[in-house]
C-alpha cells in the first residue's frame, strides 16, 4: 500500500483539523452515539503534537509545553462545545513512546494535560499506565500515574495489561475510578460476566491484533455458553 510522506501541517491548516473533529464528534452523535472519546494517545496526530520527541514546530504550537499542548486542548474545546463535556472523555500516554512519539518529561506532560482538562469538565480522563511504556507488555518503571489521578477531578480510567484481581486492587487502593481493558475484552466479548463469575478467560491472539482480516481474532472468541 502507498503511503504519502509525513509533512508538518501549515499553522493554517490546524483549525481545519480542529474542526473536523467537531464535525466527527457531531456526527457520532447523530449516529445515536451516547459520547466520543478523543484519541490523545498512541503515536497518533493529537499525541504527535504534545510530544516533544516528534514535535519540532516553531510555531505557537511547538516549543514550550503549553504550546505542545495546544492542539489537544482546541479539540476539546471544539468537540465539548459542539456536544457538551459529559458526552466527552479524552485517552492520554504520555509515557508511552508508540511509533516513536516519545517524551523528555512524561510526568509533566501528563499533570499538565490532567490540571488543563479540568477547565472544561470532561466526564472522563482515560490513561495509559507508565508500565506500559514500551506498548506491548507489563514492565517496571518508576512512574506512576497518581499525580494525574490527584489532578484531574473527573472520572479517571487507568488501563494497562491488567488482570481482575489487578484492577479491583487499584480500585481499592483509589488509583483510578475505573479500569479499562483492551486484549482481555477482544479474546472474551462476556468478560464482565467472567469477572463476575470468576470464569476461565479465553487467551487473545497477538499474532491477530492491527490486522485487516475482519473476524480472526476479532468476532470470533466464543462466549462462555459456547463452551459448555
Amino acid at each position: 500500500m502507498p503511503w504519502s510522506p509525513p509533512r508538518r501541517l501549515k499553522t493554517d491548516e490546524i483549525p481545519i483539523v480542529v474542526n473536523d473533529f467537531r464535525i466527527a464528534a457531531h456526527n457520532a452523535m447523530e449516529a445515536g452515539f451516547n459520547g466520543v472519546e478523543i484519541h490523545g494517545a498512541n503515536g497518533f496526530i493529537i499525541d504527535q503534537f504534545m510530544k516533544d520527541g516528534v514535535n519540532d514546530r516553531t510555531d505557537k504550537y511547538g516549543g514550550n509545553l503549553e504550546n505542545r499542548c495546544r492542539f489537544a486542548l482546541e479539540v476539546v474545546e471544539a468537540v465539548v462545545d459542539e456536544i457538551g463535556p459529559d458526552r466527552v472523555g479524552m485517552r492520554l500516554s504520555p509515557f508511552l513512546d508508540f511509533l516513536d512519539a516519545g517524551d523528555s518529561n512524561p510526568q509533566a506532560l501528563g499533570l499538565y494535560m490532567a490540571n488543563a482538562l479540568n477547565k472544561y469538565g470532561i466526564a472522563y480522563l482515560h490513561v495509559i499506565e507508565p508500565r506500559m511504556i514500551n506498548g506491548m507488555d507489563k514492565s517496571e518503571t518508576p512512574y506512576s500515574l497518581l499525580p494525574m489521578r490527584k489532578a484531574f477531578k473527573g472520572t479517571f480510567i487507568a488501563a494497562g495489561g491488567y488482570t481482575r484481581d489487578d484492577g479491583n486492587e487499584a480500585i481499592a487502593e483509589n488509583h483510578a475510578d475505573l479500569i479499562a481493558f483492551g486484549r482481555l475484552f477482544i479474546a472474551n466479548p462476556d468478560l464482565p460476566k467472567r469477572f463476575e463469575l470468576n470464569a476461565p478467560l479465553n487467551k487473545y491472539d497477538r499474532d491477530t491484533f492491527y490486522s485487516a482480516e475482519p473476524i480472526v481474532g476479532y468476532t470470533d472468541y466464543p462466549f462462555l455458553e459456547d463452551n459448555a
